[in-house]
């Protein structure tokens, strides 16, 4: 296919797609779905070879946000019956990251729900950023914690975080739909800061909230534009209890499609399948894998996710290498463009933090938007894949990773 070809002409170059390329993506047939993933794979093999990137969630404080994000567990109002605890201890927050870190993972990523945090917040956070590092040498750590306030994001870097995860969810032209306790231009301040003070940045998306293929467009040029070293890309996990939970319209086709249109327009930053991969990838996951090069390991902040062992024996199978702590995520011209900042950083977390990332640092993941969408065939629900998060973090039982 000439639009194949064109795509893959311009991923090696790291130039941009036009928007009736990216949305041509978006429209490909289930015929030439194979042809699609086949022409994105090369992409992501040209930039990150056959390597799998594993990050691991800490949900440092999990529910009761003031923010009313629609795709969210912990939202204002939420009645979905997930784990609620306030900040956990630094010690206790390295340790839910060592299981982790055992099983794989080389980024760890600490989410707080909440509209922001507090200058005190900042403080809890760096005493464990310093804790994690100490016990874990080597580790990456990416901070989500909602929106900055000015200098808020430079005491993070000083306390040893390398990344600030801040998703921008959906399109400007839809975000007052999903949330009105605060705005789309606060998402992208919070990044600018993240930027500026030197950290790799992390931001991504949620599909499947009903928006169209033109708001899925929008947002990754968007995130394009803002040059993140990581991009998440979230599933929304419908939960009951959320303006959401009725909201099932993605099919594994539709989220390779979009998986794929991502890798495009974002050629050589790490693409980060995020929440909801279980829930909508299904036994297509695998596939999954020829596009985007990073993953959560285990569970996520409020659901659970695939366990940590057949994640690792996903990838075997699929003929992908997990990245080894020592490796540089990033192609060699983002590392010397970021002066050396996330050199092995890559995600994204997943999002853009109140935090609440269903998925991924990302912040209250899983979203919602409402488009006039043009979106596949709506699947039948599949509420059986939609499991609480009982284990690990805030709870005495073992860590799944």
């Amino acid at each position: 296919m000439d639009l194949l070809n064109t795509l893959v002409d311009k991923g090696l170059r790291r130039e941009l797609p036009t928007r009736e390329e990216a949305l041509a993506v978006l429209a490909t047939s289930d015929d030439d779905l194979l042809d699609m993933v086949a022409a994105a794979g090369k992409v992501r093999r040209h930039w990150f070879g056959r390597r799998v990137k594993l990050n691991y969630l800490v949900n440092l404080k999990s529910g009761l946000c003031p923010e009313d994000c629609s795709y969210c567990s912990q939202r204002l109002g939420s009645k979905a019956d997930i784990l609620k605890y306030t900040w956990l201890k630094p010690d206790e927050a390295s340790r839910a990251a060592a299981a982790g870190l055992a099983g794989g993972a080389k980024r760890v990523c600490l989410v707080a729900s909440g509209r922001g945090p507090t200058d005190r917040d900042v403080d809890r956070v760096s005493d464990t950023i310093k804790t994690i590092k100490e016990q874990n040498e080597g580790v990456e750590v990416c901070a989500c914690l909602g929106l900055l306030s000015d200098g808020q994001a430079e005491r993070l870097r000083e306390a040893g975080a390398d990344a600030y995860n801040h998703n921008l969810n959906t399109s400007e032209g839809t975000y007052a739909d999903i949330t009105t306790t605060h705005t789309y231009a606060d998402r992208v301040d919070t990044v600018h800061k993240a930027h500026a003070a030197g950290l790799s940045a992390c931001s991504g998306l949620i599909a499947g909230m009903g928006e169209s293929d033109e708001d899925l467009v929008d947002v990754v040029f968007s995130l394009r534009e803002l040059d993140p070293d990581s991009v998440p890309v979230n599933f929304l996990i419908p939960f009951e209890g959320t303006p959401l939970a009725k909201e099932w319209n993605l099919t594994p086709q539709r989220c390779l499609r979009i998986l794929a249109m991502t890798r495009f327009v974002c050629p050589d930053v790490e693409v980060r399948i995020a929440g909801g991969r279980e829930v909508h990838l299904r036994t297509m996951q695998p596939l999954a894998l020829h596009l985007a090069n990073s993953i959560f390991l285990g569970d996520y902040l409020t659901s659970e996710g695939q366990a940590g062992k057949a994640d690792l024996e996903m990838i075997a199978d699929a003929g992908f290498e997990v990245e080894g702590a020592g490796e540089v995520t990033l192609p060699e011209h983002r590392v010397a463009a970021a002066g050396g900042c996330g050199s092995v950083c890559g995600s994204h977390e997943d999002a853009g933090c109140g935090s609440h990332a269903e998925a991924g640092c990302g912040s209250h993941e899983g979203a919602g938007v409402c488009g006039t969408a043009t979106v596949a065939a709506t699947q039948e629900p599949r509420t059986d894949l939609v499991a609480v998060r009982r284990r690990g973090a805030g709870t005495d039982l073992a860590p799944n990773a």
